[in-house]
């Protein structure tokens, strides 16, 4: 019996596949958000009320994907002297339960070097990088240093991603297909639900990774109405953050929440 261990990409696939619900549950955490030890406090909070994964935010001066409530929060983070070797090690512990997926900018990938900061990011046991602002054209470089690694670059698709483009993305996406609701940045939104079958439809006819949906999901109704629309994944960020900014116990407030998006992707629900 082989004792290799699982890729990060290969422990995405399995965190989908073993879910028990009817679409992964993918909660964002701000690193350093409010400090580094309660962002760690929040990322474990998040697993034992039912996380599938976490998307691991890197905070980030200039973070053009991310509404006010997430900026403000890295904001927050930077000024309490979070940094890129204190949230790897917040990745390495979370890692040892689930996989973590970082999120993060492209300014911080190619100021070292991508290779050097993928490896880095591998020996922290993480799973997958995102990056949003990636430039079009410079991904093969990230990409090579992420497949020699066994990491998951997850790329996204928007409603306005031309089809041509978004076969492209999708062809080369691993680990799954980041597929924003909305047009716009990162936020919390009353109406989703009409949208979400067009857009999911479009991406699952791009690709053979799964399918995860995110921007504006707030709600256990709206992470169902997800699922219902086919995506095999939610990611809900907004509403998590601003939970960890509100009660004198962040990862019990954000656990809370998580707990009850949980609950709205159960099967007969």
């Amino acid at each position: 019996m082989s004792t290799r261990a699982a890729t990060g990409v290969e422990r995405i696939a399995m965190a989908f596949a073993q879910s028990g619900k009817r679409a992964a549950l993918m909660p964002y955490v701000m690193a350093g958000y409010p400090t580094l030890a309660e962002s760690l406090a929040i990322g474990e909070a998040c697993v034992a009320a039912g996380a599938d994964i976490i998307e691991l935010g890197v905070p980030y001066s200039d973070p053009l994907a991310d509404g006010p409530v997430i900026h403000a929060a890295g904001t927050q983070a930077l000024a309490a002297g979070a940094s890129i070797a204190g949230v790897l090690e917040v990745a390495r512990t979370l890692s040892q339960s689930v996989p973590v997926v970082l999120m993060c900018y492209a300014n911080m990938v190619f100021a070292p070097g991508a290779a050097a900061f993928v490896e880095r990011l591998a020996q922290t046991g993480a799973s997958g990088l995102i990056v949003p602002d990636l430039p079009e054209g410079e991904e093969g470089e990230v990409l090579r240093a992420c497949e020699l690694a066994g990491i998951a670059l997850v790329p996204l698709v928007a409603p306005t991603t031309p089809p041509e483009r978004m076969a492209a993305i999708g062809a080369r996406a691993r680990g799954f297909l980041y597929t924003v609701s909305v047009v716009g940045t990162t936020g919390e939104r009353a109406a989703l639900a009409d949208a979400f079958a067009e857009v999911v439809a479009a991406a699952k006819a791009s690709t053979g990774a799964p399918v995860a949906l995110g921007f504006g999901i707030s709600t256990p109704e709206q992470a169902a109405q997800a699922a219902d629309a086919g995506a095999d994944g939610v990611i809900v960020g907004t509403r998590l953050v601003r939970a960890a900014g509100e009660g004198a116990d962040p990862a019990a407030a954000v656990g809370s929440v998580v707990a009850e998006l949980a609950a709205g992707l159960l099967p007969g629900r």
